[in-house]
């Protein structure tokens, strides 16, 4: 389900999942089926985590980044998450094949 909300989202961003939902700032970008890709991902993975395993993860492992990198995107663009989100959001098949917690692929 996507919902619209431009209070959830911070600025610099266009979307945001949060299972079961994806919350996106505008209507134009229901229609953007890289962006909706890449948050399907993140519900994908959210759901392996079991939700609260998931955001733990990613609190952590930016925190790590953003004191390994002193740099807020550098930090978010090294999450194991959001590089398996970015790297494979224009595959729209990408879904279908993906094997379970293939994320760790990604951990660095």
């Amino acid at each position: 389900m996507i919902l619209i909300s431009k209070l959830l989202i911070p600025k610099k961003y266009n979307g945001m999942a949060i299972y079961p939902f994806i919350f996106i700032k505008n209507k134009k970008l229901a229609s953007n089926s890289i962006l909706i890709n890449h948050e399907r991902i993140h519900l994908k993975q959210q759901l392996e985590l079991v939700w609260i395993f998931f955001f733990t993860w990613y609190i952590i492992e930016f925190l790590f980044h953003l004191i390994r990198f002193r740099n807020w995107n550098k930090a978010y663009r090294n999450i194991s998450f959001e590089k398996e989100a970015y790297q494979n959001e224009e595959n729209l098949y990408y879904l279908e094949d993906r094997k379970f917690w293939s994320f760790l692929k990604y951990f660095s």
